[in-house]
């Protein structure tokens, strides 16, 4: 009989669960399997590392549906668990680059991530 993988905790940082939760049900479908994927150890086969991090294993999997394009960012860093960093629509319309704006945001929940890290988990 297999054996079910085991999964690490899964940790949303600000309102990335929120933002993830108010997209269309098959994007966040799309994105859950990546999360879940990354709680096994796995990664998805569109997840890629996101640029500006160097090697921090801040990944990005980008779903485009209905004419729109989403992105999930999530760090698999932390032997303990993920943490989800930002969720959002990609709303620029100039070229495929995270707006400015969503990286800061990035940076600042994946240092909110990695405190969390450092005082919480084993």
């Amino acid at each position: 009989m297999d054996r079910l993988p085991s999964l690490k905790p899964l940790h949303w940082v600000g309102s990335s669960k929120r933002d993830l939760q108010a997209l269309p049900a098959p994007v966040v479908d799309f994105f859950g399997y990546a999360l879940y994927l990354a709680q096994t150890g796995k990664k998805h086969e569109q997840a890629k590392p996101l640029k500006g991090f160097g090697s921090a294993g801040v990944l990005e999997v980008v779903e485009d549906w209905d004419r729109s394009t989403y992105r999930a960012v999530y760090t698999v860093t932390f032997r303990a668990a993920v943490f989800v960093l930002h969720v959002f629509q990609k709303k620029s319309t100039h070229g495929t680059a995270t707006p400015k704006a969503d990286m800061d945001l990035i940076r600042e929940r994946l240092k909110a991530a990695e405190q969390f890290a450092r005082e919480v988990l084993p």
